[in-house]
């Protein structure tokens, strides 16, 4: 990889919510200095998860042809946005010929740092399970052992948010902080799209969320990259 100090580089950005890709290229733009993004969007990729119930083959497979359509594109890195896609950007890892992350990664680095009491809140139970995996994962390879992670389903949510209901939404999240807040002394909301119906730390209980932790994750990752080839 060239030295990201001195030369332009592209990096590509694949989403599957058309709404956030306006923030995740403002927070690429203000985080990754030297880096050029450019976006790839699917929809299709979570509606089928999310109607299917699970991620399946077949769109880990269709992930894994974007990653390469975007290194053929000119890609020198490579950050899937959408955490119900974890596990197929994990198994795309090891053949991937760029840097390739996960929006989630930087979020359960800072989570598993600061605490060993962790609630996970979705919207989606194919969200929830990859969030909270990540999570005992990144606890297990730093070392920290005793963190317990604690899963909240805010079922019914997203189809509100999806028809226009943000509101009833936003309100349902609410309800699921509250019965997660109890259990736990961190929450990470396992998608960025309930960022909105929560203050920063409601209840004095600390909220995380994935946009800005997983983009300055990347931007270190890269830079120690650069280092190491500079």
């Amino acid at each position: 990889m060239p030295d990201v100090t001195n030369t332009a580089m592209s990096i590509a950005m694949i989403h599957t919510v058309a709404g956030l890709v306006p923030t995740l290229d403002a927070l690429a733009q203000r985080e990754l200095a030297g880096w050029e993004p450019f976006n790839i969007l699917d929809e299709s990729l979570l509606k089928n998860t999310i109607r299917e119930g699970s991620l399946s083959k077949t769109t880990m497979r269709r992930l894994a042809q974007y990653v390469w359509s975007a290194v053929d594109g000119g890609a020198e890195a490579v950050l899937v946005t959408c955490s119900s896609l974890g596990p197929a950007v994990d198994a795309a890892r090891a053949l991937c010929p760029v840097p390739l992350f996960r929006i989630d990664t930087g979020m359960a680095l800072e989570a598993v740092s600061k605490s060993s009491r962790i609630g996970v809140l979705a919207t989606l139970p194919t969200t929830l399970a990859p969030t909270g995996d990540i999570i005992r994962r990144v606890a297990a390879d730093t070392g920290r052992t005793g963190c317990g992670v604690t899963e909240e389903l805010c079922e019914g949510a997203f189809q509100r948010l999806s028809v226009g209901d943000r509101e009833g939404h936003d309100a349902m999240v609410v309800d699921g902080f509250r019965r997660l807040a109890p259990k736990v002394d961190l929450i990470v909301l396992a998608q960025a799209s309930m960022a909105n119906a929560l203050g920063p730390e409601p209840d004095g209980i600390p909220v995380l969320t994935s946009p800005e932790l997983g983009m300055q994750h990347v931007r270190k990752e890269l830079l120690s990259a650069g280092a190491r080839r500079g």
